[in-house]
């Protein structure tokens, strides 16, 4: 469904837009078989297909906004597709870049984005253009009135966002562990992050972060100097650089360029799959809401790794609320508040278990039970250890592909999972997980809050002993129905491995079966998702 799918009409018919409508429905069908042709060439209009129902003309241009000025925008609602016009094709290009690896979401749906082979959007004699133009002013409107704003803060000696914008950012009481990533996650929330480089100067964590607009980093400063990430620890110190441009050699985890994906790793680890934050959800990390540059809010959910996942973060804006030590709250999760269970809906009866389902939703925090329902079996509930545990894996599961099925994950009205009375019909669709060995996070500060990464085609592999080859293992995943694409052992470390399979579900369908497998000599199999394919 994410394949690249040419768009449907042309814009310069000047007629009714039923006539309009009709030509889409021929040029689908044109071009059909042209799928595997070359993409198309840069533009500065954007096709955006898969949108879902109900959303508005505001949330799709906030697709557009941390890039550069949207200037036009057509609807087609009934088609569920629209196009997006940026003010330069420089802005399209990095909004091409940002979103090629990362799929943005519009209510927790996937949306899909390319270039259109038109050059501009003439829509000033199509119907029903209204509202999209009454979105668009607005949108004008308030960016001249945040300009009023800095230019009235820089007149009372405050800063103006014209002093730059890169940023040089310190944090104070490290007492839990701080990322490019984590940086990537918080500083997105106001505005297109281009570049970040870390580094320990004086034994403290610093980082150089520029932004693609100056006014972007105006607004970084100005909410978050001074704030903490964690519950009293973690203090951002953050302060506009001399430098007016960062110069990046290597993408891995002490530097990354947004825009450059084809960057070498160098000597650290590489990260050949950008904006995948780890997620801090359980050590309580503390988001403020998007402010950017423009005073508008992006209805926009990055439910892969574009902009924290967070309760309040998705779907709509989170209202910061004033806390004590200079904290920033968020409100609680969308759905029940502080509700950790799930409802997971869509499952395939013939294939899915307890124990898979514990297996898979276990990659995104601790299973405590799972219930899978009796009379209605493709439906479960899964209880986390917390609520942000949850939301965390309904931002990464929902929408996959599992057996066949597209998996569907929400809160549930349920509090807590019930375990069944002994002998209860069905007693075996519901199991306790709360003390099984396999969490991944139960130990405080484990590496396991680093490593979490979407599904994706490449698995990692880990404490493999000595004694197990390489074809031993494609016959592993051979026999559990994978096709191997691609296997190699870590460089720095054999116990390690990473293996791309011929798609996402059958990675998925094999960490479910092939996690905690014995290998002999007391070693048992560890798989979680690559932070890149191979």
């Amino acid at each position: 469904m994410d394949g690249s799918v040419d768009e449907t009409f042309t814009l310069e018919y000047k007629a009714a837009f039923l006539t309009l409508s009709c030509r889409v429905d021929n040029e689908d069908k044109k071009k059909t078989c042209k799928r595997d042709g070359s993409p198309h060439s840069p533009s500065r209009v954007l096709h955006v297909r898969q949108i879902p129902n109900g959303v508005t003309e505001e949330e799709v241009i906030s697709l557009g906004l941390p890039f550069g000025k949207v200037t036009n925008l057509l609807m087609l609602k009934g088609r569920s597709q629209a196009f997006l016009e940026m003010a330069s094709e420089e802005a399209a290009v990095s909004m091409m870049n940002y979103y090629t690896p990362t799929t943005p979401h519009l209510r927790h749906q996937p949306v899909y984005i390319q270039y259109s082979h038109h050059r501009e959007l003439k829509t000033d004699d199509l119907p029903n253009q209204a509202r999209a133009q009454a979105a668009l002013q607005a949108v004008d409107a308030e960016q001249s009135a945040n300009q009023v704003t800095e230019s009235a803060i820089s007149a009372d000696g405050g800063v103006h966002p014209d002093q730059g914008s890169v940023l040089r950012v310190i944090v104070e009481n490290l007492f839990c562990p701080v990322t490019l990533e984590t940086l990537h996650q918080i500083f997105s929330r106001f505005g297109f992050v281009v570049k970040i480089i870390t580094f320990t100067k004086n034994n403290q964590f610093q980082a150089l972060l520029q932004y693609a607009d100056p006014g972007n980093a105006f607004h970084a400063k100005m909410a978050l100097d001074g704030q903490n990430i964690y519950s009293t620890c973690c203090t951002l110190r953050v302060d506009f650089s001399r430098l007016t441009s960062l110069k990046v050699k290597y993408n891995n985890d002490k530097s990354r360029d947004f825009t450059r994906f084809d960057l070498p790793s160098g000597n650290g680890q590489p990260f050949l799959e950008p904006s995948m934050p780890p997620a801090y959800g359980t050590q309580n990390i503390i988001f403020p809401s998007y402010s950017g540059s423009v005073g508008f809010v992006p209805a926009v959910g990055f439910a892969q790794g574009a902009v924290p996942v967070v309760p309040g973060a998705l779907g709509s804006p989170a209202v910061i609320t004033p806390a004590p030590s200079g904290h920033m709250t968020v409100p609680a999760a969308t759905g029940v508040p502080g509700n950790s269970v799930l409802l997971v809906s869509n499952l395939n009866p013939e294939a899915i278990t307890p124990d898979g389902l514990f297996i898979l939703f276990g990659v995104y925090g601790d299973v405590h039970r799972v219930k899978i329902m009796f009379k209605k079996k493709e439906n479960a509930l899964v209880q986390m250890a917390d609520a942000n545990q949850a939301q965390l894996a309904i931002n990464y599961l929902n929408g996959q592909r599992l057996y066949g099925r597209i998996l569907r994950a929400t809160f549930s009205k349920h509090r807590t999972v019930q375990l069944p009375c002994e002998g209860q019909e069905g007693q075996e669709l519901t199991k306790d997980y709360s003390n099984s060995p396999l969490h991944r996070f139960k130990k405080p500060g484990s590496k396991s809050y680093q490593n979490i990464f979407p599904p994706c085609d490449t698995l990692h592999l880990a404490n493999i002993p000595p004694s197990v080859t390489v074809d031993y293992l494609k016959n592993l995943f051979a026999s559990a129905g994978s096709t191997v694409k691609a296997f190699r052992f870590l460089p720095k470390d054999s116990k390690m491995a990473l293996i791309r399979l011929a798609c996402v579900e059958e990675a998925l369908h094999a960490l479910i079966e092939l996690h905690n497998y014995d290998l002999g000599d007391n070693h048992h199999l560890r798989v979680s998702f690559s932070r890149c394919s191979m």
